[in-house]
């Protein structure tokens, strides 16, 4: 179970090579008490053993893996089931998905669908199983990664922003849903982050590291709150666009 100053015993991430997912792994990690960190990925994905090496290196007591593909959805219980096979789960963090080329997708209707189920389908998929999982064992946190773009969908990412709406929205309701069984969901949502997934882009306004994201989900998650906003300034600047008139909107240049 994760204690008052954020000990874990075993940690889940769904996402194993995510950068932001294994900062926040490391995050927890450094609170102490080795835990065990069970990383779920693609077999043979080439950033495997970089990921691995990260946690441990960060003072996980073990590592284990699990072959998970976000978009085999009939594959998903056999992976939740395997994350619990020996033992609770005391923090799942669900840290996949895709940007991709905004232009392209909403013109695309292939890419489009494969944007939506990763963003979308593929986090409700597991969270389904994740909620159901802690149910039983009585306790557990979920950390969601979401996104400022799903706050305010807009014209220049709204295939990427309507998914993280979404995904976000379901995962406040799941917290609500689990709220009476023990288990606890935080929804982070962070503007462009500096990862290998943003290389080449030009860098947004209150654009921040992994480590701040890092930061911001497991004191979130150790309060008890909801929902997080990495840099404090986007939940001003969110309401402030929640209002905005379309017409308006439309002369915005983001």
């Amino acid at each position: 179970m994760l204690n008052a100053v954020g000990q874990a015993q075993h940690i889940l991430l769904l996402g194993g090579t995510s950068e932001i997912g294994l900062a926040i792994a490391c995050e927890l990690i450094s609170r102490g008490g080795n835990p065990t960190v069970t990383l779920a990925a693609r077999e043979g994905s080439p950033r495997i053993d970089d990921a691995v090496a990260t946690v441990q290196a960060a003072g996980a007591g073990q590592v284990r893996l699990i072959d998970f593909d976000a978009l085999d959805f009939a594959a998903h219980p056999g992976v939740i089931d395997a994350a619990f096979a020996d033992g609770d789960v005391d923090v799942a963090v669900v840290a996949f998905g895709t940007l991709g080329d905004q232009e392209e997708l909403w013109q695309d209707q292939a890419k489009a669908v494969a944007s939506a189920q990763t963003n979308y389908t593929a986090p409700v998929s597991v969270g389904v199983l994740l909620g159901q999982a802690m149910k039983r064992q009585g306790h557990g946190t979920i950390i969601a990664m979401s996104s400022v773009a799903g706050q305010k969908v807009r014209r220049s990412n709204f295939v990427y922003g309507a998914s993280k709406a979404g995904m976000d929205g379901f995962y406040l309701q799941l917290g609500e849903a689990l709220r009476e069984d023990g288990v606890h969901v935080t929804v982070v949502r962070p503007g462009q982050v500096r990862t290998k997934m943003t290389d080449g882009l030009k860098e947004a306004p209150l654009t921040v590291d992994k480590e701040e994201v890092a930061e911001a989900a497991v004191s979130a998650a150790l309060k008890g709150e909801r929902t997080v906003f990495v840099h404090k300034l986007f939940a001003p600047i969110t309401f402030v666009l929640q209002h905005i008139p379309a017409p308006i909107m439309r002369r915005l240049s983001f």
